[in-house]
């Protein structure tokens, strides 16, 4: 796997592109010399984590012929505060589900999105308690 990462403009703004060729904007927060034209690195690697396993959770979902009217995801991390690198301390994953699903078949997609099949959740545990819940909404 590789990405490319250009420079946009003369401080920290950036395209970055994987290999779909779509470009992810990237910048710093105008208080640290950016303009605020794109989500932060740190922001990224929380998306990546509820995205991944949003990606699992559907599959497993479809092939048990569960219908997902919607699906959010929220991704709460705390970073340290003192120490730098500033990395994740904890984080936590809610899955907000809409739809006719079964509780029992969501709890287990869920379980093994998180514990099994998350490459993401996988690296990120080894220095960041994650926890994580679901709730079902009609």
């Amino acid at each position: 796997m590789k990405v490319n990462i250009k420079r946009v403009d003369k401080d920290f703004h950036f395209h970055a592109f994987g290999a779909s060729g779509v470009p992810v904007n990237i910048d710093a927060a105008e208080s640290t010399g950016g303009h605020n034209a794109g989500a932060r690195p740190m922001e990224l690697v929380l998306m990546a984590l509820g995205t991944c396993s949003a990606i699992d959770i559907i599959s497993i979902l479809r092939k048990q012929k569960q219908e997902i009217e919607d699906f959010e995801i929220e991704v709460d991390g705390e970073r340290r505060e003192k120490e730098i690198p500033a990395i994740f301390e904890n984080a936590h994953i809610e899955f907000r589900f809409k739809g006719k699903l079964d509780d029992e078949k969501v709890k287990r997609a869920v379980e093994l999105s998180v514990e099994k099949y998350c490459s993401v959740y996988d690296m990120l545990k080894q220095t960041t308690e994650i926890t994580y819940s679901y709730k079902i909404y009609s």
